[in-house]
């Protein structure tokens, strides 16, 4: 019991919102990735500046074969699971790293979806646009909380 309430301290509101960030960004990939599938699925505006359709069904909706919101939920899943409050007291610096480099590697992909939008395509998905700022914002708690993982509190102690 002594070691559960040590996992829960600190700023149990960072898990929180990444658990809910995490799940949100789970919940939008599915549904995308059943867009692509279905494109009768697909609930947005497809006009103008704001094309979903135009987005979802561009070559840029790919990546090696593969269907972008797979990366968003393999990313998302990931996540979240790193992000748990057991892992995010974790100790070791390969986690808390890792943790930082993902956030990175999802901003990076963020950075990359939304030139291809605005540069190549000259529309914008408001379902990725959701995903974008999920990240975004999971990327910000991620950054502001280092000094509540395990790693930089056991260096504190040393």
């Amino acid at each position: 019991m002594g070691r559960a309430r040590e996992v829960l301290r600190g700023q149990p509101w960072r898990w929180i919102a990444v658990g809910a960030i995490c799940l949100a960004g789970v919940a939008i990939s599915i549904y995308l990735l059943i867009v692509h599938y279905d494109r009768g699925a697909l609930i947005c505006h497809t006009g103008g500046i704001v094309n979903c359709s135009k987005v979802l069904t561009s070559s840029s909706s790919v990546i090696f074969g593969i269907p972008v919101p797979i990366f968003g939920l393999v990313f998302f899943v990931g996540m979240g699971v790193i992000c748990l409050p057991v892992a995010w007291r974790f100790e070791a610096a390969w986690l808390a790293w890792g943790r930082i480099a993902a956030a990175v590697v999802g901003m990076g992909m963020v950075i990359y979806l939304v030139a291809q939008e605005a540069l190549v395509l000259h529309a914008i998905c408001l379902w990725c646009t959701g995903v974008h700022v999920l990240t975004f914002a999971m990327f910000l708690i991620i950054i502001s909380g280092w000094e509540d993982t395990g790693y930089a509190q056991s260096r504190w102690e040393d």
